[in-house]
């Protein structure tokens, strides 16, 4: 960071975010810090139901539609145009970036205009992660974005390795976080069931890239072997596409089905292992969460679900995309003693604690920012 920007107390700091849900749940210990250090904090992103509480924490609200999904030209160059709007109103100190559309847009115009900027790079997205003349056409468009930030954030060192194998990430202005971290106050650990049933539990959007399809797969296999002993809870939203399946599988008794919930606590108390299939992420805050809860996990053996597990001891890591793989591993954890799923499920917490504590987390993103 600038020794200018460092030098001055009282920042205004303005905040580019996609959606109101994410930039609450885990970014709002980081707006308390930076509001409880005497700056003025400024949100920039659609209007939501979480907007009145940002507010009450003290944030400034600029509502700014963004289409989320999708490369569409006329709407991103119109996002474009909006950025540059605020930034010639507000003149801020100091911009935060978060996910691509708000990084990508947002650090263009913070370059023309000549305003510190920082990048958080959340997770790669299926737009880099797939290839393709798509991940060309980010990595163009993200090279002078990162060229000219004060720093990048990213949630996990294989997201950061794989950016800077392509040459786009600056030396030196890097920083890998412990993601955005769980407040051990908000999730703590929970007395681990007793009940004979062991109920697997998912959270996330159903759609392809979380893993669903392997997920899905590999429960019918558990239904079929070990019949009502088990249970499959799906916790999240889902792509129109599923809905078919969903209602299939319900009918069925594969799954049971919860829709969305704002409140996950109670689920997490219910469920004795929690498993996350997905092909990518940049850091699983629904992993953190759970396994601050005290529940083991299975998950992916890929960059932001890896680090939250230590394999054999708070859970199992299994190839993405691989439903035997899955199959297997919920199997060597339905089959160990209750004496056991409870120590893991210990374990488990004991390992976000030391390594993912929100705290250490907000501190080490305003030691670098400020």
């Amino acid at each position: 960071m600038s020794e200018s920007l460092r030098e001055k107390s009282n920042k205004r700091i303005l905040v580019l975010a996609n959606n109101d849900v994410g930039l609450y749940r885990f970014r709002k210990d980081l707006l308390a810090a930076l509001l409880g250090a005497g700056h003025e904090v400024y949100i920039s992103l659609p209007d939501g139901g979480f907007i009145s509480e940002l507010v009450q924490l003290g944030c400034r609200f600029i509502d700014t539609p963004i289409d989320r999904r999708g490369m569409n030209p006329a709407r991103d160059a119109k996002l474009l145009g909006q950025y540059r709007a605020i930034l010639k109103r507000l003149r801020p100190d100091l911009v935060l970036t978060y996910t691509i559309k708000p990084n990508i847009y947002g650090g263009l115009a913070c370059r023309a205009l000549h305003i510190p900027y920082a990048v958080n790079i959340t997770g790669l997205g299926s737009a880099i992660e797939n290839g393709g003349w798509l991940k060309r056409f980010v990595l163009t468009l993200y090279k002078p974005v990162l060229a000219g930030a004060e720093v990048v954030f990213f949630e996990n060192a294989g997201n950061r390795d794989t950016l800077a194998a392509t040459g786009v990430v600056p030396r030196g202005r890097d920083v890998v976080l412990h993601g955005a971290g769980v407040n051990l106050e908000d999730y703590p650990c929970q007395t681990y069931p007793q009940e004979g049933t062991v109920r697997f539990l998912f959270v996330g959007r159903v759609m392809h890239e979380k893993g669903v399809d392997e997920l899905f797969a590999a429960a019918k296999r558990m239904k079929q072997t070990y019949g009502d002993s088990v249970e499959f809870h799906i916790v999240g939203s889902f792509e129109e596409g599923y809905k078919p399946l969903m209602d299939e599988l319900e009918q069925t008794g594969v799954v049971k089905y919860h829709g969305y919930q704002s409140d996950m606590k109670r689920f997490y108390a219910m469920a004795d292992c929690v498993v996350l299939p997905s092909y990518h992420e940049g850091m699983s805050n629904v992993l953190l969460e759970a396994a601050a809860s005290g529940r083991p996990l299975i998950t992916s053996d890929i960059p932001g679900c890896r680090e939250a597990v230590e394999p054999g001891v708070s859970g199992y890591l299994c190839p993405a995309r691989d439903a035997d793989a899955l199959y297997a591993a919920m199997r060597r954890f339905l089959e160990l003693s209750p004496a056991q799923r409870t120590a893991m499920g210990a374990a488990s917490h004991d390992w976000i604690a030391r390594t993912f504590n929100k705290k250490a987390v907000v501190a080490e993103t305003v030691a670098a920012l400020l």
